[in-house]
């Protein structure tokens, strides 16, 4: 075991030389910390703190999000993707503001019984916001530590799961563990990163196991990727004179509470066929495509979904739906889509009508 003096002292030199400004590192308010935490799962730095940024502005306190309504969650959440954090973070506020007094707890066990906080996220606001001495692990700690001591086990097999956890504890230095972890949690992103680290500028580049050995490339070790998933959709935006049609997944679905234009898999059919059909067994409704739009691809955790939009409008008179996968429908003003919030791909061809033809959208003639 490499000595604190080895790792800890440079690494917390390192830090103090180079921590990035980041807003939640100002006040080290706990609800800060947490929005940034939940915030920053699957998302790039700079993106959560645009996020974060307006999500503060809107909602400066516990209180603001408990009694706010899951719709604008979701609004002020779309782009982040992985919504069941936006709503998982809706219902633990409400039990922060009921039984915390609207103050969110440092304590870790206090954390964990809360809606969507799990061990990495209650570690990382006991630690960052209440300097509580519980090491942080998150992916990029565990690269740190697989090169540091050049670790040659599967990185998430147990063993070396346990063994991080180990030397996590015993370097954590007493009192200090919120820039402790956030100094290893710096490194991991900015120089001990996955590919291409800059083992020329690492604080601990004389302690790296990895390095001494030329195995840096080669830690951690990783089980073989899983294969990426192709899914085919369509999806048609229904027009009724100055109306468009939208729907309400079930708060159960994948991405329960959103909106979305009818639509479903594409199967045997061409799309063109396809959308109409699927419209049909979806809301009920009797569409002809007027044109195709365009083709939206979305990579969701090991899918990759390629959506063929198409612009429809109603072939008879009904436009009463009977829905089936959805619990919600309306016929809004064009002008109004951006009230609501949307999954990726249809909130992608939103973003696409408005930066080529806005007056595919008008009513029309």
């Amino acid at each position: 075991m490499a000595k604190e003096s080895d790792i800890v002292q440079p690494l917390l030199a390192w830090f103090r030389e180079t921590a990035r400004d980041l807003p939640w590192r100002r006040t080290y308010d706990p609800y800060h910390v947490w929005i940034s935490e939940i915030m920053l799962q699957q998302t790039q730095m700079d993106r959560g703190v645009a996020y974060f940024l307006r999500w503060i502005k809107r909602f400066p306190d516990v209180q603001a999000v408990a009694v706010a309504g899951e719709q604008e969650i979701l609004k002020y959440w779309e782009g982040l993707g992985y919504y069941a954090r936006a709503r998982n973070l809706h219902r633990a506020a409400k039990v922060i503001a009921g039984e915390f007094a609207g103050l969110v707890p440092c304590d870790y066990d206090q954390l964990r019984s809360l809606p969507g906080i799990g061990p990495y996220t209650a570690a990382a606001v006991a630690s960052v916001a209440g300097n509580r001495d519980v090491p942080v692990i998150d992916a990029n700690v565990m690269r740190v530590y697989a090169r540091l001591f050049d670790i040659s086990l599967p990185i998430k097999s147990r063993e070396v799961q346990q063994r991080i956890t180990r030397i996590a504890g015993e370097l954590l230095p007493h009192g200090r563990a919120r820039v402790f972890n956030q100094a290893l949690m710096d490194l991991g992103g900015l120089v001990c990163t996955p590919k291409t680290p800059r083992c020329e500028i690492c604080p601990l580049a004389s302690t790296c196991a990895a390095r001494q050995a030329g195995t840096v490339a080669l830690r951690p070790v990783v089980g073989e990727g899983k294969k990426i998933v192709t899914v085919e959709k369509v999806a048609g935006i229904i027009r009724r004179e100055d109306r468009i049609f939208i729907q309400q997944r079930r708060a159960d679905d994948v991405w329960g509470g959103l909106w979305e234009f009818p639509g479903g898999e594409l199967t045997g059919n061409s799309p063109e066929v396809a959308v109409v059909l699927a419209i049909e067994a979806d809301t009920g409704l009797a569409v002809r495509v007027l044109e195709s739009l365009t083709t939206i691809i979305h990579h969701y955790t090991r899918y990759k979904i390629v959506l063929h939009c198409f612009l429809c409008e109603l072939s008879g008179n009904d436009s009463q739906p009977a829905l089936k996968s959805a619990v919600d429908s309306r016929w809004i003003d064009a002008d109004d889509l951006s009230r609501y919030a949307f999954p990726a791909g249809p909130r992608k061809l939103l973003e696409y009508l408005a930066k080529t033809d806005s007056s595919l959208l008008a009513p029309l003639t």
